[in-house]
């Protein structure tokens, strides 16, 4: 039986008033509910498999169903501490977590790479920032959006678009994310989060068509298994004020590029040039993409977990997806070993001659 512990931080206590650390950690409150949905979807996917044993991480606020194997931090244990208790009495964990302020780094290190089943520690440190992953990448000629300097950010391409986006470096969802008009706007948004140590990052806003990639990743290698498409849109803002356009996001649809199209050939081939150019890519892997209408698909983030695709797309599969990415790990699940019964056989007495 092989025992896999499942860890998503928002709903195993990491937003816990009484056990999140310091710093924007808290804020991530606003995505508990897609943290659910991919923490129940995993756990569905891996219930399905024969020969697996799995526990969740709860907290407080959560009663789990009778009969789910589950645990929690003991009062005052840190996150990480608990989740290297935890997956020392499991063969393996699997962890959803955000990555700003390193968080995901350091639940590797509670881990261990022995049982981590995830990308490899220096492709998230690299993923975990965007602007190191616009610079990893636009160094293997992929086209992506750089991270600008404020002084220089009137030499951007303007093909990208006519407006500039401010959020912060290591963020995840779309949170705190910002959309100018005017880039004057913009370098001072991205100066007042400087300053206050929000390591912020500016860029370009790319126009277009707002994608997303669920990969199937192997040591250099990636299988686009969905192309799908998000449901991104910006907030209205007077155009005379200085008011920022709000990021918003209200989901994605899965499968809705055809793999073997045109335009999916075309993913596929940018899925494994980023492979290429971000070693350490392992497991389920999210790439989103804006296709532009002249330069195609730019790059704009790379996600090294599993993403909210993930409940959808292992419903359509069922059960198949965890069980491919187990593989991918190299994890072989042995079926526990069935008994059975021999019947004896029938007696002789008492019979006639």
């Amino acid at each position: 039986m092989t025992k896999i512990f499942v860890y998503e931080y928002l709903t195993g206590g990491g937003i816990d008033p009484a056990l999140a650390g310091e710093g924007k950690l808290a804020d991530l409150s606003a995505l508990i509910v897609e943290g659910r949905v991919m923490r129940d979807a995993l756990l569905a996917d891996l219930r399905k498999l024969d020969g697996v044993e799995v526990t969740f991480a709860t907290s407080r606020f959560e009663t789990p169903e009778l009969g789910q194997r589950h645990c929690r931090a003991t009062p005052g244990e840190s996150m990480t501490a608990f989740v290297a208790r935890e997956a020392r009495a499991h063969d393996y964990a699997w962890i959803i977590a955000p990555e700003c302020d390193g968080l995901l780094l350091r639940l590797y290190d509670a881990v261990g790479a022995a049982r981590w089943l995830g990308c490899a520690k220096e492709a998230i440190r690299v993923a975990s920032s965007k602007s190191a992953t616009a610079a990893c990448l636009a160094a293997s000629g992929i086209a992506t959006t750089p991270a600008l300097e404020p002084g220089g950010a009137d030499q951007a391409d303007e093909t990208a678009g006519r407006r500039w986006v401010v959020k912060p470096d290591d963020g995840a969802g779309g949170l705190d994310t910002f959309v100018f008009d005017h880039l004057a706007d913009a370098c001072a948004e991205y100066e007042t989060r400087a300053a206050a140590a929000r390591n912020p990052v500016l860029q370009a806003w790319v126009d277009g068509e707002p994608l997303s990639l669920s990969l199937l990743c192997r040591e250099r290698h990636a299988e686009v298994i969905s192309i799908n498409r998000q449901q991104i849109g910006l907030s209205r803002a007077d155009e005379t004020s200085q008011e920022p356009h709000i990021v918003e996001f209200d989901g994605v649809l899965v499968d809705q590029i055809d793999r073997f199209s045109d335009q999916g050939r075309t993913l596929s081939a940018l899925a494994l040039r980023i492979a290429l150019a971000l070693p350490g890519l392992r497991g389920f892997v999210g790439i989103d993409v804006v296709w532009h209408p002249q330069r195609g698909p730019v790059v704009i983030e790379v996600n090294p977990r599993v993403t909210v695709a993930y409940a959808a797309l292992a419903a359509a599969r069922g059960g198949q997806l965890a069980r491919a990415l187990l593989t991918a790990h190299g994890v072989q699940i042995t079926p526990p070993a069935r008994m059975t019964l021999v019947k004896p056989p029938q007696s002789t007495l008492g019979a006639q001659s």
